[in-house]
């Protein structure tokens, strides 16, 4: 069994090259041919070998040493120096004059070619040490070019930012940003470069705010592909994003919630680690940083007294500082100081920036908990409800979507998992009960499709939880289902088909709630006047479940519901096998109570 070769050392790296310099000097020293030559030589390879030293007493002196330029300029030099070595030894014995004249204009050619070589190498080195020595009284960084990568200058740039990043350089994490922001091939570098520990390093251990800012940035735009954000995971970031997210300043976490973000779309290990690491928590902190739950305490005291305690134990964690608590350690004294800090910085902030977090806040849970239970659990536990209910009733714009489509997911998860539709959505418990008040003023008040889906949906989810008598979210579902725009009516369709299927206990309540507000000709006249060559799938199904649970009902028989079924069963059927006993059910029940109808069997 073949065992995987250890890399080398940074120090081992370059003691080869330093040996083979000193033995290049030895040989040129000793040679019988082609002295002046040789002299030459010894004293450019004399001078490369000062600095190399000089290289190797830096990455000696710090363990914070960037090494990748390091290990490459060493291997190139490596190979000059070999072939320098070669040249050399070859000018170390007496020829026969036919011979040397033979190789002497070789020779001669081989020590202009070697001297190149070498003129190239120490210009390697000077900008090693250039990039490690910053210039100390202006800041600038070092964007020269190098020989090394000369072929491909983004390549020394990417090296002189993360070298600059090693050392804490909040500029140096901003031109990583702006080169990642740049293309796929930049971002290719960086990664392959190893420059995300320094970025995750910097964002872990400044406690400057402009390199965490700096570091969030580069971070954010380097994880636009899974394959990156698995090498930001594997380098530990989720727990280091985590922990920043508690402790930084209010305009760094606005950042660090868009990298959240942005990870948890594109890779579901990503969304799963975060909920381990209950990043929900500081998420529903910030988001409800300003948030009053003083309206829910009336609720509460027609409640147990235990649920009057969890409401003001919430709305005391919903007002402490933004991240304070959040992380282990320390002491009470220290919290609380810290905890004052915090409220400060927090109250210095402007209100730009306070709603520009709070709405990646809202953007971070929605995917969060989009098809994930651990997170849907993690957010709820928190009692994120509340603080959703009430911004919904008090905010505008995308802050307000966003809520909405928390609500929705969390709802989505929820709609399949019996404990957490029942801990988190139960109507009569405060947070259920906000929530769902919510929901139905939207649907009574908003005419923005985008807020009207996404409640839409979250209804439908919660379609089981709500007893026979709950006759006020029937008929607002009803009304959408004649909207004008056809997305949202389809929606309220699917809503209410959940309403209504096999699996609610109450659906022949519901069924009769939808008869009684009108919502057989609704249904029927969307069926009209939509596009003909679409198949609405959710509207048949809804049609089907009513023909079933009010079979009986006059408005079906008015409204030809009959007919429509017969037409479009064949062509449901046939995509979908599964809806063939659904289909032959309905037109059953509706034969049986029609005259003179006709028994379809669907083949």
């Amino acid at each position: 069994m073949v065992m995987a070769e250890v890399e080398k050392s940074i120090q081992e790296e370059l003691s080869l090259p330093i040996l083979l310099a000193e033995r290049v000097i030895k040989s040129a020293k000793e040679a019988e041919s082609f002295k002046p030559e040789n002299n030459d030589l010894a004293a450019q390879v004399a001078q490369l070998a000062q600095h190399l030293r000089a290289v190797a007493r830096l990455t000696t002196a710090s363990s914070n040493i960037y090494e990748r330029p390091i290990r490459r300029v060493a291997a190139d030099l490596t190979k000059s120096l070999d072939r320098a070595l070669a040249l050399c030894r070859k000018c170390k014995n007496k020829k026969t004059n036919v011979l040397r004249h033979v190789l002497s204009i070789t020779t001669a050619t081989d020590f202009k070619k070697v001297g190149n070589l070498l003129d190239s190498s120490s210009a390697d080195v000077h900008w090693l040490l250039s990039i490690f020595k910053p210039d100390s009284e202006n800041g600038t960084i070092n964007l020269s070019l190098p020989p090394i990568a000369s072929n491909d200058p983004i390549l020394a740039w990417v090296w002189s930012y993360i070298a600059s990043v090693q050392m804490a350089r909040p500029e140096a994490a901003q031109g990583l940003a702006t080169l990642a922001r740049d293309n796929d091939r930049n971002k290719k570098f960086i990664v392959e470069e190893n420059g995300i520990p320094p970025l995750l390093k910097l964002l872990k251990e400044n406690s400057n705010s402009d390199a965490q800012n700096a570091a969030a940035n580069a971070l954010y735009n380097l994880a636009d592909d899974q394959k990156r954000i698995e090498v930001i995971a594997d380098a530990l970031g989720i727990q280091i994003i985590a922990k920043a997210l508690s402790e930084a300043p209010m305009r760094v976490q606005v950042m660090l919630v868009n990298l959240v973000s942005r990870m948890v779309e594109k890779d579901f290990k990503v969304q799963e680690e975060f909920g381990r690491e209950n990043i929900s928590r500081p998420l529903v902190s910030l988001l409800g940083m300003d948030v009053d739950l003083e309206d829910f305490k009336d609720v509460g005291q027609r409640r147990t007294a235990t649920s009057l305690h969890s409401l003001v134990h919430i709305n005391k964690e919903i007002s402490r500082m933004v991240g304070s608590g959040l992380s282990s350690g320390g002491s009470l004294d220290g919290s609380r100081q810290n905890n004052g800090k915090k409220e400060k910085e927090r109250e210095g902030e402007s209100m730009e920036v306070k709603s520009e977090l709070k709405v990646s806040c809202a953007s971070a849970l929605w995917k969060l908990a989009r098809s994930s239970l651990l997170n849907s659990k993690k957010i709820t536990e928190t009692k994120a409800l509340l603080v959703l209910a009430k911004i919904i009733e008090k905010e505008k714009g995308e802050l307000q979507i966003n809520c909405l489509l928390v609500v929705m997911e969390l709802a989505a998860v929820a709609e399949s998992n019996a404990d957490l539709k029942r801990t988190a959505f139960k109507p009569t418990s405060p947070a259920g009960k906000a929530v769902l008040d919510q929901l139905l003023r939207v649907i009574n008040e908003e005419s923005s499709v985008s807020l009207l889906i996404p409640s839409t949906k979250a209804i439908g989810c919660l379609a089981r939880t709500f007893p026979a008598k709950e006759t006020r979210i029937i008929e607002p579902l009803v009304s959408l289902v004649g909207h004008r725009n056809p997305e949202v009516a389809t929606e309220a369709a699917k809503a209410l088909g959940k309403f209504v299927r096999d699996d609610n206990f109450n659906r022949k309540e519901h069924s009769k709630a939808i008869v009684e507000f009108n919502g057989i000709p609704k249904l029927m006249n969307l069926l009209r006047t939509s596009d003909r060559g679409q198949l609405h799938l959710h509207e048949l199904i809804l049609l089907c479940n009513l023909a079933i649970n009010v079979s009986n009902n006059k408005s079906l028989e008015q409204e030809r519901a009959l007919s429509v079924l017969e037409k479009a069963a064949r062509h449901v059927v046939l995509q979908h096998p599964e809806l063939r006993e659904l289909f032959s059910k309905a037109i059953h029940q509706l034969t049986l109570y029609q005259s003179g109808a006709h028994t379809v069997i669907l083949t």
